[in-house]
């Protein structure tokens, strides 16, 4: 608006100056005054048309920006009262961002320390790898000087070969040579003896069987010899790697059990009014009690060691307990029955844990668990059983069979003995039904049959077995046998080694281990002696039972005894 008064003004003014600067023609003047008045006025209309128009523009977009300010303004109080409402939820989701921190800082430290720890089994792994590596390189050594070994045996064994070759082409010669001197022989003996041709032919006949029969003595010693050294070198490497790698404790149990009690007068208690405590007690568990003079001390008396071990605990907790009654006895027999199921199934676990055996059936531990009560010959039969399956195992690693197999077949081995005193029958046809119920491996079951017959079995596993039992079974200390068996094995020794024709005496020695065979060297000879020994060892495994194996030495000696005068 003050523009447009400006502009008018100004309009004005320039009228007036040209009105005052030209006095003529006032009249043209006046009129060109009014034109001009009145454009000057249409332009100021105009002008303020468009001052109008531009101000009711400003004036709107002033309310429109004034609503929009009210707008923003009470956006923005809601907003505040939003974050006022949020403020305790923000605070506890910041306190959950600090605890969420901590754990990722604890996790990160965590990781930095699991991180080290790989790092360091890694360098063990490492390690253990190099080290493999190494046992590797001295396996691929070793096998590489078994091959070595195997080359130049097989040069031997091709240069035997022609040392046989030559010698068989020299006993041709000589049984062409033979057969010549036999014609010679018939015809001398029907010139010089006037014999028939039958009692020539008789004669040259025994004298030929006679040769033979020494010479295959002599080839049936030197074979025997050299197959006996071969398989002696390497059952002796495979049976030193098994008893170098395995060692068990000596144990042996007895028939009786020492129970010690407070004093004397707890055995009154024990035997109770009129005898009837013990008397109870035998009753329910079958084992003898002896009280005597042993001061502070009871005796409990029975050939079934599992009973004797039950009656040992029953009298262990009485006397702990010291109610000493016949219904007290009986609660404690059914407890301590409980309890000895417990253990002996525990025994049984412990025992297919120590020989790295898997798979076994409930039952069967059962059983491996009774074992733990079985002796034989003195020998604890779970503790030999459990070595056994170890050596067994350790020599089919060197031999490359399946060595989880073997320890199978070791630990079964004996399982007949845990009910052998209970029904009928020898503990390998015990033990064979027990493993064909509980669907044992044929393997086992092999091994089971032929552990004392070996060279009867199918597989390789029951000689495994065998070995490792005689191994188990001959260490010093492990077996012992009452003194009355122990002679009469001797003496039957002996009888065996003499019942042979030509064997002068017989002695039994190294307890029984060695039979020392004298012969008389007119009607045995050297060849025949070693097919004595292998009859007379026969005649052994066949007719005798005894603990390890038996070494038979024929010995023949001749001698000549002249005195000078």
């Amino acid at each position: 608006m003050t523009t447009i008064w400006v502009i008018v003004a100004l309009l004005v003014g320039m009228v007036g100056g040209f009105l005052g600067g030209q006095s003529r023609g006032l009249a043209k003047r006046a009129e060109l005054d009014d034109r001009l008045q009145r454009e000057a006025r249409a332009e100021a209309d105009r002008i303020r048309a468009g001052a109008e128009a531009e101000a009711r523009q400003l004036r709107e977009q002033a309310d429109q920006a004034r609503q929009d300010a009210t707008r923003r303004i009470q956006e923005a109080g809601e907003r505040e009262a939003q974050l006022t409402a949020l403020g305790p939820q923000l605070d506890a989701q910041r306190e959950q961002l600090v605890t969420l921190r901590a754990q990722v800082e604890a996790e990160r430290a965590q990781a930095k320390q699991d991180t080290a720890r790989d790092r360091e089994a890694l360098a063990g792994d490492r390690q253990e790898t190099r080290r493999e590596r190494d046992e590797l390189k001295r396996e691929i050594e070793r096998v590489n000087r078994r091959a070595e070994q195997l080359d130049a045996r097989g040069e031997k064994l091709d240069a035997l070969e022609e040392r046989l070759e030559t010698r068989a082409r020299a006993l041709d010669d000589q049984e062409d040579e033979l057969d010549g001197r036999s014609k010679q022989i018939d015809l001398k003996l029907y010139e010089v003896a006037n014999l028939s041709p039958e009692a020539a032919r008789d004669e040259i006949m025994s004298r030929l069987d006679a040769e033979l029969e020494e010479e295959k003595a002599i080839r049936v010693k030197a074979m025997q010899e050299r197959a006996t050294a071969e398989a002696r070198r390497t059952a002796r490497h495979v049976i030193a790697q098994a008893i170098q790698r395995s060692a068990s404790e000596t144990s042996a149990a007895l028939s009786v059990s020492v129970v010690p009690i407070p004093n004397d007068a707890m055995k009154g208690r024990l035997i109770g009014r009129e005898g009837r405590n013990i008397r109870a007690f035998e009753a329910l568990t079958g084992v003898d009690l002896i009280i005597d003079d042993t001061p502070e001390a009871v005796i409990l008396s029975s050939f079934n060691p599992v009973r004797r071990e039950v009656a040992k605990h029953v009298l262990d907790a009485l006397v702990a307990d010291g109610r000493i009654h016949p219904t007290r006895i009986e609660e404690m027999v059914h407890k301590a029955q409980d309890e000895m199921k417990t253990f002996i199934h525990a025994q049984g676990e412990e025992a297919a844990i120590e020989a790295g055996v898997v798979g076994l059936k409930p039952g069967l531990v059962q059983l491996l668990g009774r074992m733990y009560f079985r002796t034989s010959y003195g020998q604890n039969v779970l503790k030999h059983s459990i070595q056994v399956a170890h050596l067994t195992g350790i020599m089919a690693d060197e031999l490359g069979l399946d060595a989880g197999m073997a320890r199978r077949a070791g630990l079964m081995h004996d399982v007949g003995k845990s009910i052998d005193r209970e029904i009928d029958g020898t503990h390998v046809d015990i033990g064979i039904n027990l493993a064909k119920r509980f669907g044992e491996p044929n393997e086992v079951i092999d091994a089971i049959a032929h552990h004392h017959d070996p060279e009867n079995g199918e597989t390789l596993y029951s000689v495994l077995v065998a070995a490792a039992d005689a191994i188990s079974a001959a260490r010093p200390g492990a077996r012992r046998e009452e003194l009355e068996s122990y002679v009469r094995r001797l003496e039957q020794l002996e009888q065996i080694a003499v019942s042979f024709p030509g064997v002068q005496q017989a002695y039994a020695i190294q307890a029984g281990r060695e039979v020392r065979v004298i012969v008389q060297p007119e009607k045995v000879t050297d060849a025949q002696a070693t097919l004595l020994a292998r009859e007379i060892a026969g005649r052994v495994e066949q007719d005798m039972e005894y603990p390890g194996q038996v070494q038979v030495t024929v010995v023949r000696e001749s001698r000549a005894v002249e005195v000078a005068r």
